[in-house]
């Protein structure tokens, strides 16, 4: 079954042209176009769909007001943001708000191609690294106390899974993960799945928002 995209930009040609990209792909579909955000959430009401790519500078709605209400509900579209350079700040605000991942518009077709595949999938992390160096990148933006997290709930994880979840924010995959702690690909997958139900996470993506934000890691990857 082919991955029904929507497109949200106010810029037609923008769109035109991921259209045209996406076209090209057995595997996908774009079943909905929306020019702003509010646009796109009353398309979103009769459409069904896997993956939004979501712009963030538009008329009426911008795309981290539009994806924070995509993300309400239980059951919702994946979302990824897509940035100019020098509006990472948007990005960021985006991840926050829910969205399961980032790029930059200029991204070559190949890797947004993976990334909607990998974020369809439930990987939800499009590029580690690059997740990583934007949250460095506001790290004024974000607490500097060094005390322990006051998030409770992560004193509920195993030390295992602590120490998973300390790596998953530092922003490697599972893979990387895998080769640090020499464990299985698999069981890592497994940790990060209790992770995200004991934290009531979404996603790997806001693993990293909540260890930056409750001082857990520290700006630069390094643990608290």
């Amino acid at each position: 079954m082919s991955i029904r995209v929507m497109l949200v930009d106010d810029q037609v040609l923008l769109r035109t042209g991921f259209r045209m990209v996406l076209a090209a792909q057995p595997d996908m579909e774009v079943v909905a176009e929306a020019g702003d955000g509010l646009e796109a959430l009353e398309v979103l009401r009769a459409t069904k769909v896997d993956v939004v790519l979501m712009d963030v500078r538009m008329p009426r709605l911008d795309g981290v007001e539009a994806t924070r209400r995509i993300c309400e509900p239980a059951e919702h579209p994946k979302v990824i943001i897509l940035t100019t350079f020098d509006l990472d700040e948007y990005a960021f605000s985006g991840l926050k708000a829910g969205a399961s991942g980032f790029m930059l518009k200029d991204v070559p077709p190949a890797e947004l191609l993976g990334a909607i595949r990998s974020v369809h999938s439930g990987d939800a992390v499009v590029a580690p690294s690059t997740t990583r160096r934007l949250l460095d990148r506001f790290a004024p933006m974000l607490p500097t106390t060094t005390q322990e997290p006051e998030h409770k709930e992560i004193e509920r994880l195993t030390e295992r899974e602590r120490e998973v979840m300390l790596l998953v924010a530092q922003g490697l995959s599972n893979g990387e993960i895998a080769a640090r702690l020499v464990l299985s690909e698999a069981t890592v997958k497994t940790h990060v799945g209790r992770i995200l139900t004991k934290l009531g996470l979404r996603d790997r993506v806001q693993v990293v928002v909540l260890a930056y934000e409750t001082g857990l890691v520290r700006a630069g990857g390094g643990a608290g």
